[in-house]
């Protein structure tokens, strides 16, 4: 299995450890629910060093990537970032990611750590049809830590002179941070506020403990990828795999803010996107609320609330540590999608009363 630069520093906190997608990651260190509600109450610290990092550089970079990406990188300034997806022809999603914009025609893109062989070759492919634009998978050479919650930018500022008020959500500096040249960006998967720092790869270790000695005296503490899951489904943010695959497009998931059809440029998928637009969504991807104790997971079916028409299926669900009750994401056929509707989860051999409810579930 690949290991982060962080590696040790996991093992010397005791994290229990998994096997996530190839590599051997921290699930949790002091507990789930421990972690996930110290990020919405104080602040926790993840390891986020298996997400895969590109450059993109070149005189052709931002026409490259306004092909590539559904949302419009043009309105990128420097030192902003950008939410997007990469689509196929058909309109199914190759990956989430997001575009930092460094200076004119210098980017990195931040896309997800499953995808990383399959997004380079399909962001290579690309590459090769355009002059004067250089691609370079730099995965390998970064680590990334992630500190999020309501005291995140108290623990950072104990440990730089970089302004952080200053850097505004979605939005990134470059500066040096411990004796290394980062990205400081105010960007996260929790709902909470935060920056994700990104370092050389030999740095990571002395960033992750520089952070902990900071941060323990105002309640920081190690979060793993439990909590990070919990707490991104209690915002409803999509995950790849579940809400998103190559066989959802992002107008059904619900991320048709970040599909601008009215740019100039071209972009892969526009044709089918606009077709499904026209033609109007046979599914909506919705927050549902069990109304009973059983927890819904991915793969469960979802019927009308009597039990006799399957409606469609969940992609993440679990007991929410914020709200005490369990949460579903699901995809349900249209005309099913109102706020209010009861339907029914299939748990198992029993169908568990729920109800369609506005997201994000979780709200300050």
């Amino acid at each position: 299995m690949k290991k982060t630069p962080l590696h040790a520093a996991h093992l010397a906190a005791s994290a229990r450890m998994v096997d996530f997608g190839g590599w051997h990651m921290p699930v949790q260190y002091s507990g789930l629910s421990n972690e996930h509600h110290a990020v919405r109450t104080k602040a926790g610290l993840f390891d986020v060093s298996h997400m895969g990092e590109v450059i993109v550089e070149g005189e052709n970079a931002e026409h490259f990537l306004n092909t590539l990406v559904t949302n419009n990188v043009s309105r990128l300034v420097d030192g902003q970032a950008l939410y997007t997806v990469m689509c196929y022809e058909h309109g199914g999603i190759v990956d989430d990611l997001l575009v930092y914009k460094r200076a004119h025609q210098k980017y990195l893109l931040c896309i997800n750590a499953g995808n990383i062989d399959k997004d380079y070759a399909w962001i290579d492919k690309l590459a090769h049809t355009f002059t004067k634009l250089h691609v370079h998978n730099a995965s390998n050479e970064y680590s990334q830590v992630a500190i999020q919650g309501p005291l995140a930018e108290q623990i950072v500022a104990r440990l730089t002179k970089v302004d952080l008020k200053a850097i505004k959500y979605y939005h990134f500096a470059e500066a040096d941070f411990l004796g290394a040249h980062c990205i400081l960006s105010r960007t996260g998967y929790t709902g909470e506020d935060g920056f994700e720092i990104y370092a050389p790869a030999a740095h990571g270790e002395k960033i992750w403990n520089a952070l902990m000695d900071a941060g323990a005296p105002l309640g920081l503490i190690p979060a793993g990828l439990g909590a990070r899951d919990t707490l991104r489904m209690e915002m409803k943010f999509p995950l790849y795999g579940h809400e998103i695959t190559e066989h959802t497009h992002p107008l059904e998931a619900g991320l048709g803010w970040v599909v601008k059809l009215d740019k100039p440029t071209e972009f892969i998928g526009k044709s089918a996107l606009v077709r499904a637009k026209s033609e109007g969504m046979k599914r909506h991807l919705v927050g549902v609320k069990s109304l009973d104790r059983g927890i819904p997971r991915q793969g469960y079916e979802v019927y009308t609330h009597d039990g006799k028409e399957k409606l469609g299926e969940v992609t993440s669900g679990t007991m929410s540590p914020s709200l005490g009750f369990p949460i579903a994401i699901a995809y349900v056929k249209t005309g099913f999608q109102t706020i209010g509707n009861k339907v029914s989860i299939k748990v198992r051999d029993n169908f568990v009363p729920a109800e369609i409810v506005s997201t994000p579930f979780y709200k300050k």
